[in-house]
């Protein structure tokens, strides 16, 4: 299968460089050559060379260095040209101002208000609304299995669901959520060709652009709206800034959640001994999100940070200028710290709350506690309602999505039994 991307000039490989997979096709191999090329490995991405970081406590580390940074303009290649809007991955750098692109002081304002809407507190508040709309998406996935008894968990159940928790967090009305799941699919897929995908981006900022203005005429009790009211003293976020927050947290808010929830039903299915200590009572819902998170990461691959100046690790120098990217599936198996039987999922191991699949330091995921929720509520439900419910095709045949930074699979057939 072709892969219509174009980078600038292809990098020159080198000895030892793993090339990620646009296509996704052997996610447990990738991730196993790259912690066989070291703590730092030298990745290939479209043809683009860039870093990555495979070992939990170096990435611990780096996620806190505050010589590695999220300004684009701090990339030698984007400098130079050799990168530029061409590349199919540039979107997932250069996405606007937002507290996903910058650091320090800024990023502390543009995240402040994001934080206080998803405290505990207003987690709690909304839970009722998630369970509400769990069921509602059980009835569906009741209602819409076929002759054979197969339906897809995934667009019944696992992708609608976020997506209604997000969009109710952030003022978007319901009819609107097909469209922006399509936007997303789209953007992310790395079959779409680099002109279709600038213009979804372009698409996406005149939506919250326009949705940003509608909660500035009539504010109301969402997300949007908080962003946009500055509290008293403070410095309002500009409307780029509130559009860049929104269109990043929409991305992530329903990306990851949904493939927290499959990986979790995926991985209790195919361990059938570790499913039955669940639903007997013997293990807790969120020993099976915590060790999810890390034996199967939602987010494979998190671009990019950029060297402020030369960064030694170990025998390996990040030069100033060089990108970095935060390699979580392979973080997650690490054996120095989950043991060397880390490539196992084990929702009784000691070490699996001990990851960091949501990120580490000032750019922790904000939605981490969202997405468990979201995942607490979902995955018992689902088994309470159909205890009998298995794969309908060998595991083997489930395929990933060419997505080269989500773990999200094309679909997930199931009978509910």
């Amino acid at each position: 299968m072709n892969c219509p991307h174009t980078a600038a000039a292809p990098a020159d490989r080198g000895a030892g460089t793993v090339v990620i997979d646009p296509m996704v096709q052997d996610l447990d191999g990738e991730t196993a050559r790259l912690r066989d090329a070291g703590v730092l490995a030298r990745i290939d991405l479209l043809g683009v060379p860039a870093w990555t970081v495979t070992r939990h406590a170096e990435a611990r580390q780096l996620l806190l260095d505050p010589r590695l940074v999220k300004d684009i303009d701090a990339w030698g290649l984007w400098q130079s040209g050799v990168v530029t809007r061409a590349w199919p991955l540039i979107g997932m750098i250069d996405a606007g101002r937002s507290m996903f692109t910058v650091d320090g002081a800024e990023h502390r304002r543009l995240r402040t208000k994001t934080s206080q809407a998803l405290t505990p507190r207003r987690l709690e508040a909304i839970r009722p609304e998630i369970e509400k709309f769990t069921q509602e998406l059980l009835d569906a996935l009741d209602a819409a299995q076929g002759d054979d008894g197969v339906v897809d968990l995934k667009a019944v159940f696992a992708q609608p669901l976020p997506m209604r928790v997000v969009g109710m967090l952030m003022g978007v009305d319901e009819s609107q959520h097909a469209m922006l799941t399509r936007q997303y699919k789209a953007f992310f897929s790395m079959l779409t060709p680099q002109d279709e995908r600038l213009s979804l981006l372009a698409e996406l900022d005149v939506f919250y652009t326009d949705l940003v203005r509608e909660k500035t005429a009539r504010p109301t009790d969402d997300l949007t709206s908080a962003l946009i009211l500055a509290e008293e003293g403070g410095e309002p976020l500009t409307e780029e800034e509130v559009v860049g927050n929104l269109k990043a947290m929409v991305a992530a808010g329903h990306e990851t959640t949904i493939g927290l929830v499959l990986n979790a039903v995926r991985a209790l299915l195919s361990h059938p001994d570790q499913l039955r200590k669940v639903l007997a009572g013997e293990v807790g819902w969120d020993a099976v999100i915590e060790e999810t998170l890390r034996w199967d990461t939602p987010t494979t691959h998190l671009l990019m940070r950029f060297a402020t100046e030369d960064i030694t690790v170990g025998d390996e120098v990040i030069r100033k200028g060089e990108g970095l990217v935060v390699s979580y599936r392979a973080i997650g198996r690490d054996i120095e710290q989950h043991g060397a039987d880390a490539d196992a999922f084990d929702i009784t191991r000691p070490t699996r709350n001990r990851h960091m699949t949501f990120g580490h330091g000032p750019h922790i995921c904000p939605g981490a506690a969202l997405s468990r929720v979201e995942a607490g509520i979902a995955l018992p439900a689902l088994f309470t309602r159909f205890p009998g419910l298995r794969l309908a095709v060998p595991d083997e045949e489930i395929t990933k999505l060419p997505v080269m930074t989500q773990n999200d699979m094309t679909a997930f057939p199931v009978l509910l039994g």
